[in-house]
């Protein structure tokens, strides 16, 4: 089973009532940045390692170990960066489900977290649905997604405060140019103090580390899929300075943007 951190969009999930595979970006080549994509099924990312960043329904959502997000069916979602992420993604219709009324009023992308022991329990039980899938043993994935939905609570406050979601949401959106504190701050409506401590608090990082992680996959995206020159990639991902903008990429992905062009075009 291939262990890719993204649905492939042009494969046909119409006949199926569920899929699970175990996600591993650990050393992936591939650039960060995945294409919006939609679900006739109802998706699921668990993270059990690393972290992934997933854009749906016009919101962002950090999930770091512990973490779940489901997203409802039809609704376009974008993976916008990982770090040597690791857990499990999948999909599954309602029909597959003794009941489906607890699903009835999902109408937008849940995020939740799991902590300790209950984080553990959580892992193990999808890693034995992926085994049961494996085995097409239908009646034990019945219950055990019942039973992952149970631990789901309703109502329960965001695990990203709105400012840091709008953030995040600025920074890695493809058709804006990446800026700086002081933008982003302007933008929420808040003090460039409180935007860098609800940051922090939220996802272990300083804004300044989300902006250069932010660099890296927009320079990668336009090194790997385009012949921009790369004088004009390091002015569009926010570095005049050509040289500096080599140094900068190669400190943080130990390559020169022009070797990683080469291993990515060929």
């Amino acid at each position: 089973m291939s262990n890719k951190p993204h649905w492939k969009p042009d494969l046909d999930y119409t006949s199926r009532r569920f899929y699970i595979r175990r996600m591993n970006t650990a050393n992936t080549s591939k650039t960060n940045e995945i294409p919006v994509a939609k679900l006739p099924l109802i998706g699921f990312i668990y993270v059990t390692k690393g972290e992934v960043l997933v854009e749906a329904d016009s919101s962002s959502y950090l999930c770091q170990p512990g973490h779940i997000l489901i997203i409802p069916a039809r609704c376009p979602f974008a993976i916008r960066y990982y770090n040597d992420a690791a857990g499990y993604t999948g999909a599954f219709d309602s029909s597959a489900l003794s009941d489906s009324k607890p699903l009835r009023f999902m109408t937008e992308p849940i995020h939740q977290a799991f902590w300790f022991d209950e984080a553990v329990f959580m892992a193990e039980l999808f890693k034995m649905i992926l085994a049961s899938f494996e085995k097409d043993d239908d009646i034990f994935i019945q219950k055990a997604i019942e039973l992952f939905l149970s631990r789901i609570k309703s109502g329960q406050p965001p695990v990203i405060p709105k400012a840091v979601n709008l953030f995040l949401e600025s920074l890695f959106d493809p058709q804006r140019a990446i800026g700086n504190i002081t933008g982003y701050a302007q933008a929420a409506g808040i003090s460039e103090n409180y935007l860098s401590r609800q940051v922090k608090q939220s996802t272990g990082r300083s804004v300044g580390a989300w902006i250069d992680i932010a660099r890296v996959v927009r320079a990668k995206r336009l090194l790997a899929e385009t012949s921009m020159p790369i004088i004009d990639i390091a002015s569009t991902v926010g570095l005049d300075d050509q040289s500096y903008f080599a140094r900068f990429f190669k400190r943080e992905t130990g390559q020169t943007p022009t070797g990683f062009r080469k291993v990515m075009q060929g």
